[in-house]
């Protein structure tokens, strides 16, 4: 039997009472960020940073996700705003980038530390594991928004989308990849991998310098990025026309490349500095 085709989405909504609503997107969102929080802290502990502090970069770290988030969104979709800015506050309608929030939540970090005296990449590598927990969990809000789908599929996990939600090019079609399915999965299975390393690391059996960690999130969660967005209906375009960005680029694509360039050189760069220096005298000990 079909994983999720026989099911299409509830809605949007979790109940609503008059003017008082809770929406499944924003749910999501809040539990994603508390299950991160509880692990933050949990390795935190492992490697001597106060569970505390973690709590007090909390709300900063939100704030700064979030902002990030929907301003980076609402730049390239600016066709859609334009006259209709009230419309670019609406955040509990969907419209938010991850790149925009590692980019908001980076800077609001790096301000943290800077307020706190607080060493910048330790402090981040017990983060990341979080923040990939975190999109695991709140990538299922765009199930529940009947958004961020792929292309048509027959495949046995294929996913029904209702006809108000289908782009106008595929209203004939009823199944669809469900891409939010495949990045939770993909992002879960990031988390899994940083907790291998995390662990193995803390018991010595490997070594990772501050940030090594850090770097090895962006390569693999960018690496799924990459081939994930490539199947998705409404990508972010950098240049070009929805909804494949025809003759242009997909934004998360590019950052997605950027991002593992970037990790995999803050990588060696870290790796390398590790090795000790040749014996300029060329004697071997």
């Amino acid at each position: 039997m079909p994983l999720l085709s026989v099911f299409s989405s509830p809605g949007p909504l979790v109940f609503q009472l008059g003017p008082v609503s809770l929406r499944w997107y924003g749910l999501l969102i809040a539990t994603a960020v508390l299950v991160g929080l509880a692990l933050a802290m949990r390795l935190g502990r492992r490697r001597n940073i106060d569970p505390a502090l973690i709590a007090d970069l909390l709300p900063i770290l939100v704030i700064g996700a979030v902002l990030g988030a929907r301003l980076y969104y609402v730049l390239l979709e600016w066709r859609q705003y334009s006259g209709h800015w009230s419309d670019a506050l609406a955040i509990w309608r969907g419209g938010i980038a991850i790149h925009g929030a590692l980019i908001g939540g980076s800077l609001a970090l790096v301000l943290f530390c800077r307020w706190r005296r607080q060493a910048f990449w330790p402090l981040l590598d017990v983060l990341v594991p979080a923040v990939a927990l975190g999109q695991g969990i709140g990538r299922w809000g765009n199930f529940f928004n009947s958004e961020a789908f792929g292309l048509p599929t027959d495949l046995p996990w294929k996913l029904t989308i209702p006809w108000e939600n289908r782009p106008a090019l595929f209203l004939n079609q009823t199944t669809f990849h469900p891409t939010f399915l495949y990045e939770s999965l993909w992002n879960l299975g990031v988390c899994a991998l940083l907790l291998l390393l995390f662990r193995q690391a803390n018991r010595g059996r490997i070594q990772l310098p501050p940030g090594a960690l850090s770097c090895v999130y962006l390569m693999a969660y960018s690496t799924g990025r990459v081939w994930i967005e490539g199947l998705r209906l409404d990508p972010l375009c950098l240049v070009g026309l929805p909804p494949f960005c025809e003759g242009g680029l997909r934004m998360a694509q590019l950052m997605s490349l950027l991002l593992i360039g970037l990790g995999g050189a803050g990588l060696w760069w870290l790796l390398d500095r590790r090795r000790p220096l040749p014996d300029p005298s060329g004697v071997t000990p």
